[in-house]
């Protein structure tokens, strides 16, 4: 059957809204990967012709990576990468403790399914085989998992974007420094004792737990910046 014009329209609104989303994701990956390092420079037109669609998802994207905090958008200049300082991620981590610490206490309070609780427990079981292993990348893909299900399963998507999107302004710290920091051993420690505490109702234990762990992940990432005298990356 032939489109209307309004269902014509409706199909090019949704098509155009895949398309700002797919520019979204793909450039923000590029910039936490830091294949686009802090700094970087990128016009409209330079990165419609890398993503492979036309300007105007581009632009949509990049606001919105400007909305996150990520980017500047300069006139004419398109967008520039943001740098971040140990006194950004001192700022970052004083706000995600905090979050991360309620979001446990909150999934302990209202408790989890076996099937979530199992979720949780596997998250660990890839941590401790990648750190086994020696594998970093894959401890810390695991470690973001945890985090991520974590926060998810307290089940308030305010605090959930909000720890999402300051999750995403460490990241490139966290990955920067990922080799020059003591093995995660304690950080895998943490989160089983985290896991112990939900499956308890716990949550006087739970938010106690997970508040000293980022604290500690804090002090340390922030910590190590300051000592290698990176003023910002």
């Amino acid at each position: 059957m032939p489109l209307t014009p309004k269902d014509g329209g409706s199909h090019f609104e949704q098509d155009r809204v895949s398309s700002a989303e797919r520019a979204y994701r793909a450039l923000k990956d590029l910039i936490l990967s830091n294949e686009l390092p802090a700094g970087s420079q990128l016009l409209e037109q330079e990165a419609a012709l890398r993503l492979g669609m036309s300007r105007t998802p581009v632009r949509e994207a990049m606001i919105r990576l400007e909305q996150d905090g990520v980017v500047e958008i300069r006139p004419r200049h398109g967008m520039r990468v943001l740098p971040v300082s140990a006194a950004d991620m001192r700022e970052v981590y004083d706000v995600l403790t905090s979050l991360e610490a309620t979001a446990a206490e909150m999934v302990a309070r209202k408790g989890v399914t076996a099937e979530e609780l199992q979720g949780l427990k596997d998250a660990v079981g890839e941590m401790e085989a990648a750190l086994a292993s020696d594998n970093l990348d894959g401890w810390a893909a695991a470690d973001h998992r945890f985090h991520e299900l974590l926060v998810k399963l307290a089940g308030n998507q305010r605090l959930q974007q909000i720890v999402t999107q300051l999750s995403e302004q460490a990241h490139r710290a966290r990955m920067l420094t990922l080799r020059l920091r003591p093995k995660p051993i304690g950080s895998n420690r943490d989160h089983a004792m985290l896991v112990d505490a939900i499956a308890a109702r716990d949550e006087e234990a739970a938010r106690r737990i997970h508040y000293e762990h980022r604290a500690k992940a804090g002090d340390m990432l922030v910590g190590l910046l300051d000592s290698l005298g990176f003023k910002q990356l």
